[in-house]
């Protein structure tokens, strides 16, 4: 790792950061990183605990003069999604993140970065260790799992914490503050198939679409990208009269737009199969190339496999993923370009007499969430697949008169001379968990500029990452009094 990163400024951050990504911390293993933190804490002297789920909350007392200023929770969390393109050759259990310096940005050679939330837990680390910064009682909580499901805010019991105010460090543009977010739900459709001898005739193949954008399933779903499932399927139904299915494998996290997606299949009919494979291959790059000037779909002879999927499972399991919804499913009527509600079409496995397909979906209220969960479920049940839902977590209304929002508002008008966009985003954000044991708190979400996230193409903004620590340190300054 370049030891340019930790010449960066602020260097407190960046070094904190870069102590962070030399851990690994995949979501639901964070034994290492929960390890990490504690030993932090514990170094500075400061309270450290780690609760019945694994979060870790470091507590430091108020510096002199600020004792009479409301406690604030400084919350992050601890995991990062783990991706990486096709042909980088890393692993993610042993390997920390190798970070490089281009222009304005920090990224990762071939994987994604991390700065979803590492920036967030630096920032929490560089204050609770400072000995110039003024704050008032400072709780710091490090969440875990926050990627795959929010099991930690969801496991955070009440009595744990005493602040008043909650600074969520997990808005991803420096001149945005977060007052509301989406709720989420997982979409778990599987079914059973019966293998056949694969035709031995013809010629085998391996189709493959790669090289989309992917990106954040919540922050990215409105921008149009392709999804590599979609497109996929979209090729195979075409191909059908032509082809038979041996293997789909396509996706990976839920919370990431699917960059790459494949298949194996056999056919009889070489000519008319790849006539029509270069047909709609055309069609498709050509839509999308003004936003995926990047998108590849490739033909690759290969041995004829062995086993397929009969004619009528393959037509219910193609017919079934093109009628699932993926994308925007309705905008917010109600905040100006906010998407209320969205599906992503996440993972497709298909491979030894088993289907697994995976979706998240989210809404900003919990009664579209659970309509657009149970009109997916409807499609998937009447072709025969077993629907769980699972992972729900609620969203976070905002609160238009938050004392803490007003504070913001006013810090970075007086630090930038210009005002903040104030909005909710169609992310899961841990806010509306929290709020569940502790209704009372009054919460707030804003960060510095991150790009890509939830993809190898996801990069860190220097120079707002200094515009965004200048913030963060006047904010701390301006935290209100307590009640009386």
């Amino acid at each position: 790792m370049s030891s340019a990163i930790r010449n960066l400024e602020p260097k407190s951050l960046w070094n904190n950061f870069a102590d962070l990504n030399a851990v690994p911390r995949a979501s639901k293993k964070e034994e290492r990183v929960i390890a990490f933190m504690v030993a932090f804490g514990k170094k500075l002297n400061l309270e450290t605990v780690v609760d019945s789920v694994g979060n870790v909350i470091i507590k430091k007392p108020a510096t002199k003069g600020m004792e009479n200023r409301k406690t604030i929770v400084m919350q992050s969390h601890l995991d990062m999604v783990h991706q990486k393109n096709n042909d980088t050759v890393f692993d993610f259990d042993s390997e920390g993140i190798q970070m490089i310096i281009d222009n304005d940005w920090v990224k990762a050679k071939g994987t994604t970065l991390g700065a979803d939330n590492g920036l967030g837990v630096a920032t929490i680390m560089s204050v609770l260790e400072s000995n110039t910064i003024a704050h008032p009682v400072i709780e710091a909580l490090f969440t875990i799992d926050e990627e795959t499901g929010m099991t930690g805010a969801m496991g955070l019991e009440a009595g744990y914490l005493e602040g008043e105010i909650l600074l969520n460090l997990d808005t991803e543009d420096d001149d945005e503050i977060g007052v509301g977010c989406a709720g989420g739900i997982d979409i778990t459709a599987t079914k059973s198939y019966e293998v056949i001898p694969a035709p031995t005739k013809g010629s085998g193949y391996k189709i493959i679409v790669k090289g989309l954008q992917g990106g954040h399933s919540g922050m990215d779903i409105h921008k149009g990208f392709g999804n590599a499932n979609k497109l996929l399927n979209r090729i195979l139904y075409n191909l059908n009269e032509f082809l038979v299915v041996s293997e789909i494998d396509g996706g990976g996290l839920r919370n990431a737009i699917p960059r790459e997606s494949y298949a194996i299949v056999a056919t009889e009919n070489v000519t008319d199969f790849e006539d029509k494979f270069y047909a709609i291959a055309k069609i498709i790059v050509d839509e999308y190339a003004s936003i995926e000037e990047d998108l590849e779909i490739v033909l690759e002879e290969r041995m004829l496999p062995q086993e397929v999927l009969k004619a009528h499972d393959q037509n219910i399991l193609l017919k079934s993923i093109y009628t699932t919804h993926n994308g925007v499913f309705r905008m917010s009527p109600d905040i100006e370009d906010l998407v209320e509600t969205s599906n992503n079409l996440a993972r497709i496995l298909v491979k030894d007499g088993n289907i697994q397909i995976l979706c998240l979906t989210r809404s900003s209220i919990e009664s579209g969430k659970q309509n657009l969960a149970n009109t997916i479920r409807s499609g998937f049940e009447l072709a025969g697949f077993k629907v769980t839902f699972s992972g729900t977590y609620p969203g976070w209304k905002p609160n238009p008169n938050s004392p803490i929002l007003a504070v913001l508002k006013n810090v970075y008008e007086g630090l930038f001379n210009e005002a903040p966009n104030v909005l909710a985003c169609h992310a899961g954000l841990e806010c509306g968990i929290l709020g569940t044991n502790y209704p009372e708190m009054d919460m707030i979400s804003f960060g510095p500029t991150i790009k890509g996230a939830h993809s190898p193409d996801e990069r860190a903004s220097i120079s707002s990452t200094q515009k965004y620590w200048k913030y963060v340190v006047e904010i701390l300054k301006n935290i209100p009094l307590k009640s009386a």
